[in-house]
Parts: structure tokens; sequence; C-alpha cells
């Protein structure tokens, strides 16, 4: 009884005087731990009033929270009197392990943080980016995921897509079509202009202003390239290219205006009836 009053006595004096600095180290995680949440609600009302992307702003709030929340386990066992010199330089190592092992990993996030930022497409444009094109179906943080014409869904890393050139075919809302109609050096230029232009502004879906226009584009070697060219909104774009392209061959040749194509003449030779000199 005498040893643990001892023992009691000893770690009671201990407890007591070590009592001040765990009370003002859980005041300081209660406060910590609150004031973190406030500032958390605040940067999300200001991500939001920003128009930021949900998922850079769910990532980066939770960046902002767990960065908060080591800073305040530092200064709370420090408080507690632990030294934190070698802790933070353990912490320091291993961040740069980590980075160096994901190097590719942290490329692409960066890439998708710079996306979402800058915005040079959203989901639904139709883009061309790294030798693909379609439509953006979903941007992640560290992927872009594509789904091609052909129903094919094409994974790009972020990394590489931010630093290479993006076009974009459907920011503007409209597009301009450029089609090469060749004639016949014997066909009237002027006619085939009216017959195409009369075929363009006919088209409710080709918008008039700026209105359609077809000039002499190449004096190509068996043909004379026109260039015609419209306007049209994004969702008939397409449908304006295929039916004008169609209805230009047909109306060209009931105006009496031909179409060149490459043609090639085969000679036969009899070879028994040549003579072989000596």
């Amino acid at each position: 009884m005498e040893l643990i009053n001892e023992y009691i006595s000893k770690y009671g004096e201990k407890f007591l005087e070590f009592l001040p600095s765990i009370l003002t180290s859980l005041l300081i995680l209660v406060l910590g731990l609150w004031f973190i949440k406030i500032l958390k609600r605040f940067a999300g009302k200001v991500f939001t009033k920003r128009e930021m992307e949900p998922t850079l702003k769910i990532f980066l709030l939770n960046i902002i929270g767990w960065t908060l929340k080591i800073l305040l386990f530092v200064i709370v066992i420090s408080q507690l009197g632990v030294e934190t010199t070698s802790l933070v330089a353990i912490v320091g190592a291993a961040g740069l392990a980590i980075g160096l092992a994901l190097q590719g990993s942290l490329a692409n996030f960066a890439g998708g943080v710079l996306l979402m930022i800058f915005k040079p497409m959203q989901v639904g444009d139709f883009i061309e980016a790294q030798g693909e094109s379609g439509t953006v179906k979903e941007i992640s943080i560290f992927y872009t995921k594509l789904l091609t014409v052909n129903n094919q869904l094409v994974v790009l890393p972020n990394g590489k897509l931010s630093n290479d050139n993006i076009v974009n075919y459907t920011s503007e809302g409209k597009r301009r079509d450029v089609l090469t109609i060749g004639i016949s050096y014997d066909s009237d230029i002027k006619k085939a202009r009216e017959v195409l232009i009369e075929l363009m502004k006919e088209q409710e879906t080709i918008l008039k202003d700026p209105e359609p226009v077809v000039f002499v584009g190449e004096l190509a070697d068996s043909s004379v390239n026109l260039s015609a060219r419209f306007w049209a909104l994004n969702e008939h774009f397409w449908d304006c290219h295929f039916y004008t392209l169609e209805e230009a061959k047909t109306r060209l040749e009931s105006a009496g205006i031909s179409i060149p194509f490459p043609q090639r003449d085969v000679h036969h030779f009899n070879l028994d009836k040549l003579e072989v000199k000596k």
C-alpha cells in the first residue's frame, strides 16, 4: 500500500502539472476543428459562386480540410510537449518519396485541375485532341473520357491533354462547313454557282447571316473546284452537310453541269505483229 500510495503521489503530481497542457491542447483541437469546418464552408460558397466544376470543388475542399487537419495535429502535439522537428522531417521525406513514385499521376492531377479551371471544354462538347475525336462524356481529376461517333469509349490522361492542342467544335454554338465540288472546264461556272447558292438558301437550317457563298477555290488538273461555304448551328450541322453534298450532285447534273472523275485509258498491243529487229 505504501508503494501504491507513493506511485499515486508521484504520478498524480506530474499529471496535475501536465493537466493545463492537456486542457489547452483539447481546447485548441476543438476550436481548430470548428475553424476548419467554417473555413471549408466559406471556401465551398466561393467555389460555387465562381461556378467551379463539382468534381474539382469537392477535391479542393478535401485537400484544404486534410491540410489544415495535419497542421492542427502538429500544433496540438507540440502543445503537449512532443518534439515535432523529427515528425516534420519524416512527413517531408515521405511526401517526397510519394511524389517521385507518382509523377505521372501528379501530372494528370495538375492537368485535370487546369482543365477544370480554364474550361477549354465541357461535358457534351465535341472535341478533337490527342489524335482522337468524340463527345466529352466525363472530366475527372486524372482522366477525360470521350465517346466517339462509333460509340467507342476513349480515355485520355489529363497531363498530356492539358499540354496539347484541343479543337472544340461545340463551344461557339455554330460551325462553318466548306464543301469542295469540282465541275468540268467546259461547264458554266456562273450557272453552277447559282445552283449551289439556291440549294443552300432554300434550307431553313442553314443560317442566313452570314449568308452562304460559292467561289472558285482552285483550278485543278481536270476540274474547276468550287468552294461552297455555309454556317449552321451545331445540332443541324451534319444534316446540312450530307444533304447539301448529295443534292449538289443531283442538281448540277440536272442543270447540265458535268462533274469530272478520274479516268484511265487502257491500250492493248498485239505482240504477234511486233517485229523484232536484230
